[in-house]
């Protein structure tokens, strides 16, 4: 039974009728081959550079396993995020798909839908366990069971236009502190040029802000005791103050016009067409705004500077902590043998090497990033490198009912719709009732 490798979307379309196929062909029918085994891979990539390799990975593994077929089967971000828990209870489950870790992670491990892997990853001593970094390996491990292959790591900071910054006359290398941060917004708003692209219509993408700002003002300390229920939780002064100073960024009025209703693609467009200056955003910046903006080009890799979020004076949080992702490849509980091998051979450093050559990724498999050639990315990988505390997303971390909450919240302070305090309180109330 042969597989057309075309799209992603190709193949993923293809599904039903493979399938239809494979039940024929268990059902006995005359003169067929044997059934492959069908491997179906959610996921939420959506640059077709990226698909690309994704394609060939699969493609070099199914000549190895002739009796394999990979399917890649994509569900946009949001939808993904609102149907997969259906989906895990279902027939129509994947063998594996894309996880942000943090608290939903855990939360789907606590329903039964997923597979342990701890047995796998430290069978022979350890030896798959092994080929990642041991910070991948624990952001995906619960109560000593681990619940999703690592894949990559990344850190969200500043990118910024070149180009706009000199017209403007912003100094990158200046933005030490938030004070001057809220100079260099200032000092552009002057130059009649929008300083900052916001995504608010998804939310999290403003959450970064409040989060970074948590972290600059109150630590691991901090952030820590609120994620636990301990002493102030969420009502602590450090985390008082980060609100105060997100509705003194949002009354610079920094953001494009109709920022509130952009998705992250039309954000990462206005970056990209060189329509605002800065843009806070994750490591692969670079190739994603090129793919959303007008000519599908955007600005050149040599007109993009990045510069970490900076330090908050007072705060005791360091600019050497970051905060990012941690993504892996969730295994659910019926996954086939093969689509665990598949895992194995997709995440391996070999394959990782591959994916950070091709810009991809900062990879989880360790001494992996030897390979990044892209000089941004190789920036990230470095500030990974050096981190002090190393943050999941807040509204990963934190678990979907109080990372809803974290997310409007952010919006609705940095848009003036609710004070600090408020806030605070919400997101407060929000982790009590977990």
């Amino acid at each position: 039974m042969t597989h057309h490798r075309g799209s992603a979307r190709a193949r993923a379309s293809h599904a039903i009728l493979v399938a239809a196929a494979t039940a024929i062909v268990l059902g006995g029918g005359a003169g067929f081959a044997a059934a492959k085994t069908v491997v179906k891979w959610m996921h939420v990539e959506t640059v077709p550079a990226n698909l690309k390799v994704w394609e060939e990975v699969a493609a070099d593994y199914e000549a190895k396993h002739p009796d394999v077929d990979v399917q890649l089967q994509f569900l946009e971000n949001e939808a993904f995020k609102a149907k997969l828990p259906t989906l895990l209870q279902s027939d129509a489950a994947p063998d594996f798909f894309y996880s942000w870790g943090g608290g939903v992670l855990r939360q789907q491990s606590k329903t039964g839908a997923l597979m342990d892997l701890s047995g796998a990853m430290n069978a022979d001593g350890g030896a798959w366990a092994k080929t990642y970094k041991p910070a991948a390996l624990n952001g995906l491990t619960f109560d000593g069971k681990t619940y999703a292959v690592p894949y990559r790591m990344g850190t969200v900071a500043f990118f910024y236009n070149k180009q706009l910054f000199q017209k403007a006359g912003v100094k990158a290398e200046d933005i030490k502190t938030w004070n001057d941060f809220l100079q260099a917004v200032k000092t552009l708003k002057a130059a009649s040029i929008t300083p900052i692209a916001g995504g608010g219509g998804e939310k999290w993408p403003l959450h970064f802000y409040w989060s970074y700002l948590v972290m600059r003002n109150g630590g691991q300390p901090v952030f820590d005791k609120a994620k636990n229920n301990q002493g102030d939780g969420f009502m602590d002064p450090a985390i008082i103050k980060a609100g105060a100073q997100l509705a003194e960024l949002g009354k610079l009025q920094p953001f494009q016009a109709g920022y509130l209703g952009a998705t992250w693609p039309q954000t990462l467009g206005v970056f990209g067409d060189g329509k605002a200056a800065i843009l806070l955003g994750f490591e692969n910046t670079e190739a994603n705004q090129a793919k959303n903006s007008g000519d599908g080009k955007g600005i050149g890799a040599e007109n993009i500077g990045r510069f970490p979020f900076p330090v908050v004076e007072g705060g005791v949080g360091k600019v050497t902590d970051t905060l990012g992702g941690l993504n892996g490849w969730a295994v659910t509980k019926n996954a086939s043998p093969a689509a665990v091998d598949f895992l194995k051979f997709l995440t391996s450093p070999e394959q990782e090497r591959r994916m950070a050559a091709a810009g991809m990724i900062i990879p989880a498999a360790a001494g992996a990033e030897d390979a990044l050639k892209n000089p941004l990315m190789r920036q990230a990988a470095d500030q990974l490198a050096a981190s002090t505390w190393h943050q999941n997303f807040f509204d990963q971390d934190l678990g979907p009912s109080v990372g809803r909450v974290v997310n409007d919240v952010s919006v609705e302070i940095l848009s003036g719709q609710m004070s600090p305090e408020e806030g605070a309180q919400m997101i407060q109330d929000a982790r009590a009732l977990e």
